[in-house]
């Protein structure tokens, strides 16, 4: 199962999010729910690179998968945090999307930073 959690900041606003394990919804290729969450986690790091014109922390398992952890870098301008959020919500709600079909294989929740 993928396990996906969303760190929220006392403003609500998320600062980081962790992907972690493996769908197993089809055999390796043909899995359309760990397809769904790359595709959605890989464009939303990308679109946070491009259009907010900030590269996020990111650590992920290059040689089995199966983990993503993407932070915010501090000080960013009013509008990199805004457009940084637009692309963070639209990831949240593309994965709860996921799991409202496949909620076998994908998990996502929110939590509050500590």
């Amino acid at each position: 199962m993928i396990k996906g959690t969303f760190k929220r900041n006392d403003s609500g606003r998320i600062v980081s999010f962790e992907l972690t394990g493996h769908a197993q919804a089809g055999e390796y290729g043909k899995d359309i729910v760990c397809a769904a969450a790359s595709a959605l986690a890989i464009s939303a790091v990308n679109g946070i690179d491009a259009l907010a014109g900030v590269t996020p922390i990111v650590e992920a398992n290059n040689e089995e998968g199966g983990y993503l952890l993407v932070k915010l870098v501090p000080r960013l301008t009013q509008e990199q945090s805004n457009i940084s959020q637009i692309l963070l919500e639209n990831l949240l709600i593309g994965l709860q999307s996921v799991q409202e079909e496949y909620s076998d294989y994908i998990q996502i929740k929110t939590i509050k930073e500590n």
